[in-house]
């Protein structure tokens, strides 16, 4: 992941380098290292290789080293862009998620030897407490990871969780992976006889040796190749055996293609290319999880400005109630007003002072948030105890620009993430449709195979049937040589057919694709709507919270007027101390539900965004597929 210049003017002093899964590295960081595990282990130079388990590399616990450079005098100063920054680099939501990248390739690993994929994790991992994110069936937080997909193959959970069972049904694949077998093997057996008729003993002793392998393979045209080769050494007391010791030789070359069910690459190669749309899933999964992290890591933030100012106002409120205390009691030390004004002074006094108890507990649970939210490893204690100080500020344009509605729909319908994994979901259930239709033909393969046999030996010196011609001793060699003279071929061409009576299990299969191929059409439509009345709702509230600024900003500057006058005309004895405690309750409220306004209409801001799929981009990241 890179980035580039931002559009706010406030990203441009931050410059976030993002490699292939839009890891963020601070200068002088150690690149985390991905491997392509869609890829097998190859044989060389270690032939073994193949056999032996792979090792994942334990996840990183600690945090980035640049989070210390911003960690002076007990204070952690942080832009926006800094805490974007370090929770891109740090963020555990993002972390987990990123393993769902190489989980996806494993499928692809998978599938290339013909085996069903095992399906990948599409949930947003949500487990960052703080700064909710809009939208309509968002995942509650700490819904954790997901799991992979139990069903026979597909993309996991999928778009919002649709089942997709069907995504596994089909003919069975032959497996791609060449599969070698041999038995080796001695055997020594006494079998008693009640007659002399077949051996001319008593008692059979024979002595077996066997060498035998076989090499099979599938393709993807729904074809089946196997090989065999056979080899046994044979002695025996029998008195009827020409050869002791005999050894015979033999070879086959068989092939079976599938002319109707199985036939052809589209059933054969499915499995493949759902773990291919798969990995693309995964990849926009990812950036989906992306926008989700970064609108709640601004959220937060937000939050956290939005507490740091009103402690600021809550601080202002308790010194002016402090003041017109001391004021009050000076008034009553001359005689001026009646002692039960500084009574209601002082109870003024202890209402701002709980109030900014209150406020700074909320701005203590908002530093925690931010913290959390930014880091893997809060236990270093000078991280933990730190107080965090946002440099950045609520700035409210002077003109509000106004984008029409349709133009934000467009917006959505190509960026949002959700869209595209639909659409492919939809893609790699139009596979299953096919495979599942492809699977109710009656099962015709046309098989064939051509092979040869070969003896040899020596003469049974304890030979006791009829007179036979004497036999020249041959070894194994000659058995072998035989195999390729054509003296002994074996060959044949034929069809077999296998007719499931009823076929009902193939028909559900079949029925089924069906039925959830158009659910997931009407899934695709619904997300549409949803998505346009999520735009729509979050432009109204934009434009609600900015008239709410407005609003609020006059309220304000109105109370610290009304604040003064009566501030002045006590002093000239024309008001009370009533009146102008009255008149301070009105203008702390009104400087809270300024900074309120202004914190929900920053916050409507970053839902605009993440409702249009913009929120990469308006903050200056970019998604690259490396």
């Amino acid at each position: 992941m890179t980035v580039l210049n931002p559009i706010p003017a406030k990203f441009q002093k931050f410059v976030f380098m993002f490699a292939f899964l839009g890891l963020v590295l601070p200068t002088g960081a150690q690149a985390q290292s991905f491997l392509d595990y869609s890829k097998p282990k190859s044989y060389f130079p270690n032939p073994l290789a193949p056999y032996t388990a792979r090792q994942v590399a334990p996840p990183r616990f600690g945090n980035t080293p640049r989070i210390e450079t911003l960690l002076t005098d007990g204070k952690l100063r942080l832009s926006l862009s800094d805490a974007v920054g370090l929770a891109l680099e740090n963020n555990l939501d993002l972390a987990i998620a990123r393993f769902n990248l190489s989980i996806a390739d494993t499928d692809i690993l998978r599938a290339k030897s013909g085996q069903a994929v095992r399906g990948v994790d599409t949930g947003l991992v949500q487990g960052t407490p703080g700064g909710g994110i809009g939208g309509f069936g968002t995942g509650a937080p700490g819904a954790g990871a997901g799991g992979t997909s139990g069903g026979a193959g597909g993309a996991g959970t999928g778009a919002s969780g649709l089942v997709q069972s069907t995504l596994g049904v089909g003919t069975p694949i032959d497996s791609f992976d060449p599969i070698l077998t041999s038995g080796l093997n001695i055997d020594h057996a006494t079998i008693p006889e009640a007659s002399k008729v077949l051996y001319g003993v008593s008692s059979l002793q024979q002595n077996l040796g066997v060498a035998n392998f076989n090499y099979s393979q599938g393709f993807a045209t729904g074809t089946l190749m196997s090989m065999t080769f056979n080899n046994d050494r044979i002695t025996s007391n029998s008195l009827f055996s020409i050869l002791s010791p005999e050894l015979d030789s033999g070879f086959r070359i068989s092939l079976r293609q599938h002319l109707l069910a199985g036939f052809g690459f589209a059933p054969n190669m499915r499995f493949i290319r759902i773990a291919r749309t798969n990995r693309e899933i995964s990849d926009v999964a990812f950036r989906a999880q992306v926008i989700a992290t970064v609108s709640q890591i601004q959220n937060i933030y937000w939050d956290l400005v939005n507490a740091y100012e009103d402690v600021k106002v809550k601080e202002r409120s308790l010194e002016l109630a402090e003041k017109t205390l001391s004021d009050d009691r000076e008034q009553v030390r001359i005689g001026a007003i009646a002692p039960i004004e500084v009574m209601k002074a002082e109870s003024e006094e202890a209402t701002a002072s709980q109030d900014l108890l209150l406020s700074q507990n909320e701005l203590q649970l908002q530093e925690l948030l931010i913290k959390n939210a930014i880091t893997r490893d809060l236990s270093d204690p000078l991280l933990a105890s730190a107080s965090v100080v946002p440099t950045d500020t609520m700035d409210i344009p002077e003109k509000e620009p106004i984008t029409p509605i349709q133009d934000l729909i467009k917006d959505a319908e190509q960026h949002r993430p959700e869209l595209a994994e639909a659409r492919m979901d939809l893609s790699n259930r139009e596979l299953s449709k096919k495979a599942a239709a492809n699977a109710m033909k009656p099962q015709l393969d046309l098989v064939t195979w051509y092979g040869a046999y070969g003896l040899a030996g020596l003469q049974n010196t304890g030979y006791g049937g009829p007179p036979i011609e004497p036999v020249n001793p041959t070894g194994y060699s000659t058995a072998f040589t035989n195999l390729f003279k054509n003296n002994s071929p074996d060959y044949a061409i034929g069809l077999n057919l296998n007719i499931p009576i009823r076929n009902r299990a193939a028909q559900a299969d079949q029925i089924r694709s069906q039925l959830e191929y158009r659910q997931a059409q009407l899934h695709l439509q619904q997300l549409h709507n949803q998505i346009g009345i999520e735009v729509r709702n979050a432009q109204y509230a934009l434009m609600q919270n900015r008239s709410r600024v407005d609003t609020a900003r006059k309220a304000r500057g109105l109370a610290q007027q009304t604040f003064e006058i009566e501030q002045k005309k006590k002093a000239l004895g024309a008001s009370t101390s009533n009146l102008v405690l009255q008149t301070q309750r009105d203008l702390a409220k009104a400087e809270s539900n300024y900074v309120a306004a202004t914190s929900a209409y920053v916050k409507s801001r970053v839902e605009l965004d993440r409702s249009t799929g913009l929120t990469l981009t308006h903050a200056g990241i970019e998604i690259q597929d490396a």
